[in-house]
């Protein structure tokens, strides 16, 4: 029998004890993988290489204040901007209130929202069909998917913000990096179904010249309408992604805490078990020893069999992630998960955290394990 066929077989001795130690460290690094998949994807994740050069000017209060429409070439004419177009948000009821029926809507310009969002995928025929009905739309090719759409159909809106339940025809599918759960449409029927929004937008998408500018460029639309009625905030496409969530509170603390408490609980668990495993195995050293096991031999066994059982509880608990995640991102209704994903790079450093633990729980018995008499080993009962 090799050492490694040893190691693998001695960890799993007690199979009671071990699975339900497995299954505890499992569930902790559950937990730990999707905190950490949550963490990459709020604070991590930076888009597509287009969206690191736009930005989002907002009224500097909230998101509740329209900015005035004349906004729009004061911005345009500024040095480092290429490209500005309006948005307003919609926030209409399609069919029903219920999770799975809610989408983005958005009214736009159609001669400028494929210029501020080059990575949007529409053939040119469809965006030229946009542009010339003013009751026409454009919508994610998820949500083609999901509702089981095709060109030409209707969409009834009941609108919630605004007075008005607008049809829009599907003019045309386009295709995003990521899923943007999105329909735009002319916000000029906005305007026309409730006319006192006329001449203001709810904020706009801004593309820079470059990166490097994006900085800049914020700065100086603020400086721009600084001491006006209406005052902006101008922030990364990123930034203003982050106010949403900014929302629900002091997420990263709320994160952080929780991975902490989850590593310490492993270690407590684990700590706990492996040290009465080793406790109960004192006879057992003293006859390795007899047989011409080293101390340092006898330690890595001990060790190894520890790290063993930790790195199988946090293969199951990656899965068991891995298999929520994918769940949750294809709920109804959970826009802020739709392209979260568990990555290699998380994968890698929670099965780490699985080893560290195994590790450290298991150094300080089996090092005193080690160090037992030989004598006083077989002479042990318990």
């Amino acid at each position: 029998m090799t050492l490694t066929r040893f190691v693998t077989k001695n960890a799993f001795r007690n199979k009671r004890r071990s699975v339900l130690t497995a299954l505890s460290i499992a569930f902790s690094l559950l937990l730990l993988t999707i905190m950490m998949t949550v963490w990459r994807a709020f604070y991590l994740e930076q888009g597509s290489p287009e969206s690191a050069q736009r930005l989002i000017v907002r009224h500097k209060v909230s998101l509740v204040f329209f900015l005035p429409a004349y906004y729009r070439e004061k911005i345009r004419v500024l040095p480092g901007v290429k490209q500005v177009v309006p948005q307003t948000w919609f926030g209409g009821i399609y069919k029903d209130n219920k999770p799975e029926n809610f989408f983005a809507q958005f009214g736009t310009d159609p001669n400028e929202l494929m210029k501020v969002y080059p990575e949007f995928s529409l053939p040119p025929d469809q965006l030229a069909a946009w542009q010339k009905d003013r009751a026409g739309c454009i919508v994610d090719s998820h949500l083609i998917k999901k509702f089981g759409w095709k060109i030409g159909d209707r969409i009834h809106l009941t609108g919630t913000i605004f007075p008005i339940n607008p049809e829009f025809t599907i003019r045309g599918v386009f295709t995003a990096p990521t899923d943007t759960q999105a329909l735009y449409f002319n916000n000029e029927t906005i305007e026309q179904g409730y006319p006192d929004i006329k001449g203001r937008v709810g904020f706009y998408g801004v593309l820079a010249d470059s990166p490097d500018s994006v900085t800049k460029v914020a700065q100086e639309i603020d400086d721009t309408f600084r001491n006006v009625e209406r005052p902006t905030k101008t922030e990364s496409e990123h930034a203003f992604q982050l106010s949403f969530i900014a929302t629900l509170g002091n997420v990263k603390a709320f994160i952080l805490s929780i991975c902490l408490a989850v590593v310490f609980a492993i270690l407590l668990v684990s700590a706990n078990t492996l040290a009465m495993s080793i406790r109960e195995r004192t006879r057992e050293v003293a006859v390795l020893k007899t047989l011409g096991f080293t101390r340092k031999t006898v330690l890595g066994l001990f060790v190894g069999e520890a790290v063993v059982l930790s790195l199988a509880g946090g293969v199951l608990g990656v899965l068991g992630a891995m298999a929520f995640i994918f769940v949750a991102s294809h709920s109804p209704g959970a826009q802020f998960l739709t392209n979260m994903k568990v990555t290699p790079g998380t994968v890698s450093v929670a099965l780490l955290v699985a080893a560290l633990v195994g590790f450290i729980s298991a150094s300080v018995p089996s090092w005193n394990a080690s160090r037992q008499n030989i004598v006083e080993g077989l002479r042990h009962i318990g």
